[in-house]
């Protein structure tokens, strides 16, 4: 036998049997906590009909879920390593899918709120899981790297799937029924993931300290609701404080990591240049492009007129440019350089956010489209390689926290671009000026969201509507505007960053031993 063969039987035997089933199987738990990210916007204006949530309320209902993940990402992580990544997933899908009931069937927009912070809780337990099995699944660096590109590629797939999705059942039913689309993604998880996932967990990893999980919850709500509050309504005592206590209570988590023989994040992943340069990455990423994802729809819809089915097609070319990139952005890397192609995917994603600022109601669908399928061919690009990276900057042992750390970034810059561009447009959006003798009560409505003022606008006379929605349109698009050119400066800046903190970096080859 030759060398070349032997080399080919043992990397063969190296690789697990069943490990594309079992990709398979763990992809639906991403898709599945896609497609309720992405509902949400275009159940929005139903739900705002409906529910009637003051603005405030409506930025709790969108950045509500995010908060809570963030802040137990790294607990549900950690514990995961713990008692096994498999049962953590198969326990959290099956609570995903309970709590999207509450979700359907919330009567006020408090509950609703309470709902969405409850599905953070399970929906905490199931992306880190997902990637931490990825990387005891696959040994071989290249099928890690096809892998995690399916992983990501699910992830835009349910993107693009949801709205479509949402938008047929928008169109037939009531808004709830978009939540309850979870329910047979979550039972063919659960039923055949008993059978095809393996179980794999740290073998020495340590008890599960509480105290650590009570401070990176508190520290990480605090800060993120402190820069919320303070970005909605200014500087306040209240504000300060809970900014200021989140702050504490996250340095308090950092020492005493530091100080723990078995601590619930390993501050020494933090040393690897690599692994904190497509974290930083990843935050400020998601930061600068959260504004135009969460009031993208409702751009679609209220500005432009569309209907919730043709807005979910509209979005479509971003998710077909990020899957068809996720699957080549691996061998992209090691052709390329890993620091060029997440910078040229982020600069990509910056020009085109700087792009949207042109955009205006009349704008034709054709630059629409276009625009979004470069912010997806960027994004697929950049946020499978950093993943990648991640991945492959940790022992095995840990990859349940690494992973917890990559989610931890994704939400939190979730949370904060929300809560900071969204502010923003809400501001702005609240500052137009109301056209001579609308009622005043009809005033309020319609500065308190977009959606309010074209409900609104079904009771006035048609040349007060016309001219009231008008108003409350042109104020949307200027702060949208606004959201927009804020991201293009996050994104350009953070490729340019990411082009010097990726240095030298380049992912793995050789084959690991089980």
């Amino acid at each position: 036998m030759t060398s070349i063969e032997q080399h080919a039987e043992t990397s063969d035997d190296l690789r697990r049997p069943g490990r594309w089933i079992a990709l398979a199987v763990l992809v639906l738990a991403v898709l599945l906590v896609a497609i309720d990210a992405t509902v949400l916007g275009l159940a929005t204006p139903f739900l705002t009909e409906d529910l009637e949530p003051t603005g405030t309320q409506l930025l709790w209902i969108g950045d509500v879920y995010s908060f809570v993940i963030a802040g137990l990402l790294v607990s549900m992580g950690s514990l995961g390593d713990r008692i096994g990544r498999k049962k953590l997933l198969l326990s959290g899908a099956t609570a995903f899918g309970a709590v999207s009931v509450l979700n359907a069937y919330a009567s006020s927009p408090e509950m609703m709120i309470l709902a969405r912070a409850l599905l953070g809780v399970a929906g905490a337990t199931l992306m880190p899981s997902t990637l931490a099995l990825i990387r005891n699944l696959f040994n071989d660096p290249r099928e890690r790297s096809l892998a995690i590109g399916v992983w990501g590629a699910m992830a835009s797939a349910g993107a693009a799937v949801g709205p479509v999705v949402g938008g047929f059942l928008l169109e037939h039913f009531w808004w709830g029924s978009v939540f309850l689309i979870n329910l047979p993604v979550m039972a063919v998880l659960v039923v055949v993931g008993v059978r095809m996932i393996p179980e794999s967990k740290n073998p020495a990893p340590g008890p599960w300290d509480l105290m650590s999980v009570a401070l990176s919850l508190v520290g990480m709500i605090g800060v993120v609701y402190g820069i919320k509050e303070l970005a909605a309504h200014g500087a306040s005592w209240e504000v300060a404080v809970t900014g200021i206590g989140g702050a504490a209570a996250l340095w308090w988590f950092v020492r005493r990591q530091l100080q723990l023989p078995d601590p619930l994040l390993d501050m020494r992943l933090f040393h690897h240049r690599g692994f904190s340069g497509a974290v930083l990455a990843d935050l400020l990423t998601i930061l600068g492009l959260s504004g135009l994802v969460f009031f993208l729809s409702q751009f679609l819809q209220l500005v432009q007129g569309r209907g919730p089915l043709e807005a979910g097609l509209a979005e479509l070319p971003a998710a077909v440019g990020a899957v068809a990139c996720g699957l080549i952005a691996g061998r992209a890397a090691r052709r390329f350089t890993v620091r060029f192609v997440v910078s040229a995917g982020l600069a990509a994603v910056g020009v085109a956010l700087a792009a949207v600022t042109f955009v205006h109601q009349g704008t034709g669908y054709p630059l629409i489209g276009l625009l979004l399928l470069v912010v997806g061919i960027g994004a697929g690009f950049a946020f499978t390689v950093t993943s990648d990276v991640i991945l492959s900057s940790v022992p095995k042992e840990h990859a349940g926290s690494a992973s917890a750390v990559s989610e931890t970034a994704y939400e939190l810059g979730a949370a904060l671009g929300i809560a900071l561009l969204g502010s923003i447009v809400t501001g702005v959006y609240q500052d137009f000026v109301t056209p001579h003798g609308v009622p005043a009560d009809a005033a309020t409505a319609a500065h308190e969201s977009l959606g309010g003022a074209v409900e609104t606008a079904h009771g006035l006379p048609a040349e007060q509507a016309h001219a009231l929605v008008a108003a409350a349109q042109d104020s949307f698009v200027d702060g949208l505007h606004i959201a927009a050119g804020i991201g293009a400066v996050v994104l350009i800046a953070t490729a340019a960053a990411a082009w010097f903190l990726l240095r030298g970096q380049a992912l793995e080859e050789e084959i690991e031993h089980l």
